[in-house]
């Protein structure tokens, strides 16, 4: 017989009340960083805040993840020790990490997820990330569909977490020191100053320019919606959305459109797969991921190479397409589609020269469209995209959804007062209360189910009322009302009591009951940073530990290792495109001047980008 797995929809917080509206609004846990070492150095949040959401979480058996996923200095550690234990204290379900040198401090017994900084593409990094007592493997956004599946064969009883939406990294993760070099923030300390949406010139080796002033390092945004039932069969078990720096209109709407997605493939599939968390979720809005920030779509490499990953005109949000120009006047346009518009919505186009331009429209009237001011780049057939719709943000500015727990509420009577008990599916409290009894002229069972069920602003919601009286009994409306905020009371106590209790013993110390092997040289690429890191490795046979980049920087080492290929992407490519010259050395040059060497490894198929300044 299978089992049915349960699957889990993973959504950004950028702060508790993003958090508790990605969970309103369907995600099955919440990624959020703590105070310090996660790798979104603007999204920090206090410990208190941290359980503030997980106590919202709980509620609906939803978990929190906090990210420790930066790598560490040695006067760094005995502060991240003290900050997991307190987010231990505080809730936390699990910390995603970067820093095998956690490995060798004195741990809660928390769950701890790998990271993709920890460049997870492979079944011998996923065993080895598991025999470390690692639960959950984010695994790298570049792997394929068959690639996924071959990763589950090898190791089913590890939860692997696929990326499914929003903005990509070109550069394998946790293998980009590009920032590092150029500007000195780091990527592995949540610094990246994102040198891969910056614009390049392409040339040879003689410095003659192949393209210009292009953003030739810079991907389109992940979006896999269509696809979720193809990952779940290939093994994934949880489906993460970027976004820690997003904003909560971003995070409703692109998370009820993937739970709702999910939804649809649990009720097509009941004997197969299960939402990792419980309670009904009203939306109260139509999702659509085209109408939230993003740069065009790709499935990236989940299907093998595709030539529609990058985006070299812009690294900026187009939107969803709108239409096309019909007309031009001195100060409105006309647009041929089925799209309406609204006063305040944000359109840009990109013109022929490949620069972008947006504008705000200031007046809708009679299908006219009259801009703030009017861009002088716009003509006739310019194909427009709409990347603020005025409309959709209002929806989402007000409650947009609403989730429940469905509980059942039976009253009897006993000898020196009456009981009442509040269970769901899986959770029961009660409150015991004295009061005298007496009998009641007329039924009660109307004004008790009327009062029962004000459960507003709890989460929860009545199912059904069971009256299990001997008699009659008149109870006054304003003990009911009492008693009922009691039974309330009692119950998300014993929730979040069960809760605790659950996650100790699920949770795992992260040291290894035996030591696994590494390879004998760990290089620069292993972002070795503190002492417990190098120590680690040692003790793992490792004869060489390199130092990170970060504490050593070297000129002769890529610093990008990307299965992005440019030359593929402007059909230069050997083997696809029967390139004339494919020994031609091909650099990219910043507008500062700085200039990278890229190598090409046509056999495993990946580009490297290095310094040659």
């Amino acid at each position: 017989m299978n089992r049915i797995r349960s699957i889990e929809l993973l959504a950004p917080a950028r702060n508790a009340d993003i958090g508790i509206e990605a969970i309103r609004h369907g995600a099955d846990a919440v990624y959020i960083g703590a105070e310090r070492f996660g790798a979104r150095v603007a999204a920090g949040n206090s410990v208190e805040d941290i359980a503030q959401l997980a106590e919202y979480a709980h509620m609906y058996d939803a978990k929190v993840y906090v990210t420790i996923n930066t790598i560490l200095r040695d006067n760094e550690l005995e502060d991240v020790k003290k900050l997991i234990w307190a987010l231990y204290d505080a809730g936390a379900d699990a910390l995603i990490v970067q820093d095998m040198g956690l490995l060798k401090l004195d741990l809660p017994p928390i769950p701890l997820h790998a990271s993709t900084q920890m460049d997870n593409r492979t079944a011998e990094k996923v065993k080895f990330l598991r025999d470390e007592g690692f639960e959950q493997v984010v695994l790298a956004r570049e792997l394929s569909l068959n690639e996924i599946n071959d990763i589950h064969q090898a190791c089913p009883e590890v939860a692997l977490e696929v990326f499914v939406h929003g903005a990509l990294c070109v550069s394998l993760s946790g293998r980009c020191y590009i920032s590092e070099a150029c500007f000195g923030r780091s990527a592995n300390r949540g610094e990246c100053a994102q040198v891969c949406r910056m614009k390049f010139d392409l040339e040879d080796a003689k410095g003659r320019k192949i393209v210009r002033d292009k953003h030739l390092l810079s991907l389109k945004d992940l979006c896999q919606i269509e696809v979720l039932e193809d990952l779940l069969k290939a093994g994934a078990t949880s489906f993460k959305i970027e976004g820690r720096l997003k904003d909560a209109d971003y995070v409703k709407n692109v998370t009820a459109a993937y739970s709702q997605a999910l939804d649809r493939i649990v009720r097509n599939n009941p004997d197969k797969y299960q939402r990792a968390s419980r309670g009904a979720v009203k939306h109260l809005f139509t999702p659509d991921v085209s109408k939230s920030f993003n740069r065009g779509f790709t499935h990236y490499f989940l299907h093998g190479r595709q030539p529609d990953i990058f985006s070299f005109d812009t690294p900026k949000a187009l939107g969803e397409e709108v239409g096309t120009v019909k007309e031009v006047f001195n100060n409105h346009f006309t647009v041929a589609g089925l799209k309406s518009f609204s006063n305040g919505d944000g359109l840009c186009f990109i013109d022929s020269k490949g620069q972008l331009h947006g504008f705000r429209i200031n007046k809708v009237e009679n299908g006219k469209l009259y801009p703030l001011e009017m861009p002088s780049q716009l003509k006739r057939h310019t194909r427009l995209y709409r990347n603020l719709d005025r409309a959709f943000i209002n929806i989402l500015a007000k409650e947009s959804a609403e989730r429940v727990l469905p509980v059942d509420i039976e009253i009897e009577d006993t000898a020196e007062g009456f009981r009442l008990t509040m269970t769901d599916d899986n959770r029961c409290a009660f409150i015991d209360v004295e009061a005298e009894k007496q009998l009641a002229r007329t039924h009660q069972s109307e004004n008790i189910e009327k009062q029962m069920s004000k459960l507003g602003g709890t989460g929860l919601e009545l199912r059904s009322l069971n009256i299990a009286y001997s008699k009659n009994w008149f109870i006054p409306s304003s003990k009911l009302t009492e008693w009922r905020r009691m039974l309330v009371a009692e119950f998300l106590k014993r929730n979040e009591t069960t809760r605790s209790a659950a996650n100790t013993l699920r949770g795992k110390n992260a040291k290894a009951a035996t030591l696994t092997s590494v390879p004998k040289v760990i290089t620069y690429l292993g972002n070795v940073m503190n002492s417990s890191a190098h120590e680690f490795y040692k003790e793992r046979g490792a004869a060489t530990v390199e130092p990170a980049f970060e504490l050593s920087h070297r000129s002769e080492v890529p610093l990008m290792f990307c299965r992005h290929c440019i030359r593929y992407s402007l059909k230069m490519c050997p083997k696809t495109h029967g390139c004339s010259n494919p020994q031609e050395e091909l650099f990219l040059r910043l507008g500062n001047g700085k200039r990278f060497r890229l190598e090409f490894d046509c056999r495993n198929c990946i580009m490297k980008v290095s310094n040659c300044d």
